[in-house]
């Protein structure tokens, strides 16, 4: 089965786990030790003080464990989901999933973990909510933080717009309240897809199960409806409250805190688990976390780039810019005038970015310091830089308007200008230094 588990017994294999048997708190203690191992292996917690359950944290915090997530290569992780993408195909239903093993009414019987010292309260942060798109019909799936209230309601975090609250916004429009479902613990191919911002009215659960090879299946719930991935660990099912809002704010990508906001709750109907359930914790700002909303975007750029204009040979989203909000765009370029209209491109195509830098093919874009010699080498300021001015921008950028999303964007064209000689950008090569050991000349 395409599961947790059976994800969790593949990164056992490449000893890219670590199982903690200690017993710790979910008050600051596991995001500590999560923070610790940030950018090497996975950690299992088995002995949690609060909860019963399971925890499993830093899933798919390295580039290796994402791509075996998503069934491929570090080297061919967006042509997996670009592929996928293109053919995404729906899932079988089947009868009770495993997760109908055992039901409850108390959420705070999971392991939800208290992470930094100034957010309003404990989050469950790796949470993937499941709602039907009230024109089409179909589902949209897609992550959404919660935030506990009591034992049966949870604030829910939306960003006005995006998919689910235009479900809530159309429920609430109607004198309803919407109908959802959540699933935490399930395989990470699953929250990758949830991650990715597919067409309104396109099912994200369809991409995941084409990255799982057509292996997915889910199970249909009796209050909602809806239907959930058969053999997720958790299955929460109830109703976003169309006359009820709860204060609440988080640390962010950025590793900052937002700002606090209102957010409509959730009442909680049935909560369903599988036998020993293991929980998903995401570290916010963290490498996990970066990567899983970053890498669906890159992957966009990747292919919507590389379709417009086929000189692109790779796009980054840098992690200085937190994977989110600065993209550096590789090209081999035939005219002076492309990168600017490949800026504006990627631009359009993720409207969070704030900064884009355009380099040619000798540079390598995922160097910061590669990056900073093309600008330090190929770019004049007045003729290579564009600004743009109180355009729409990400939320969660601290120094721009977060509640109009206004910000300054920057491009740079850090390329070679193919008006002057060539032999003046060229890097200069020793020939044959790759053949050279130095334990040879020097004892």
């Amino acid at each position: 089965m395409s599961d947790l588990r059976n994800y969790i017994s593949q990164i056992k294999k490449i000893n890219d786990l670590k199982t903690v048997k200690t017993k710790v708190s979910t008050k600051f203690e596991i995001a500590g030790i999560t923070a610790k191992v940030d950018g090497s292996y996975a950690v299992l917690f088995e002995n949690i003080k609060e909860s019963n359950f399971q925890l499993v944290s830093n899933l798919v915090g390295t580039r290796k464990r994402f791509a075996l997530a998503v069934g491929g290569t570090e080297n061919n992780i967006h042509e997996k989901i670009i592929s996928a993408i293109k053919k995404a195909k729906k899932p079988k239903i089947t009868g009770s999933g495993k997760f109908m093993e055992n039901k409850s009414k108390n959420l705070l019987s999971m392991p939800i973990v208290t992470h930094f010292e100034k957010e309003s309260g404990p989050f469950i942060t790796s949470s993937v909510a499941y709602a039907k798109n009230p024109e089409t019909g179909k589902q949209n799936s897609s992550f959404h933080r919660l935030m506990p209230i009591d034992k049966t309601h949870f604030s829910i975090r939306m960003v006005e717009g995006r998919h689910l609250h235009r479900c809530f916004v159309d429920a609430k429009e109607h004198g309803e309240d919407l109908k959802i479902a959540i699933t935490v613990g399930v395989h990470p191919a699953i929250s990758i897809a949830g991650a990715y911002q597919a067409e309104w009215g396109k099912d994200e659960i369809d991409i995941a199960n084409s990255l799982l090879g057509g292996k997915l299946t889910l199970t249909n719930l009796p209050f909602s409806g809806l239907n959930v991935p058969s053999g997720s660990e958790i299955v929460m099912e109830g109703k976003i409250l169309r006359d009820k809002t709860h204060p609440e704010w988080m640390v962010e990508m950025l590793q900052t805190y937002d700002h606090k906001r209102s957010q409509p709750v959730f009442e909680l109907e049935n909560l369903f688990f599988r036998n020993n359930p293991i929980f998903h914790d995401v570290l916010s700002g963290y490498s996990e976390h970066r990567l899983l909303m970053g890498m669906p975007i890159e992957s966009k750029l990747n292919g919507e780039l590389k379709k417009a204009f086929p000189q692109t040979l790779q796009v980054s989203m840098t992690n200085g810019g937190c994977n989110w909000l600065h993209a550096v765009v590789q090209i081999k370029k035939k005219s002076d005038s492309e990168p600017k209209k490949i800026i504006k491109k990627t631009f359009e195509s993720h409207r969070s970015l704030k900064q884009v830098t355009v380099v040619d093919e000798d540079i390598d874009p995922n160097s910061a310091e590669s990056v900073e010699y093309a600008m330090a080498t190929r770019f004049q300021a007045d003729k290579d830089l564009i600004i743009l001015k109180n355009v729409r921008g990400s939320s969660l950028d601290p120094s721009s308007d977060q509640k109009k999303l206004q910000t300054a964007k920057m491009g740079i064209d850090a390329t070679r200008s193919l008006s002057k000689r060539p032999e003046g950008f060229e890097l200069a090569k020793i020939p044959k230094i790759d053949k050279i050991n130095l334990k040879k000349y020097i004892k």
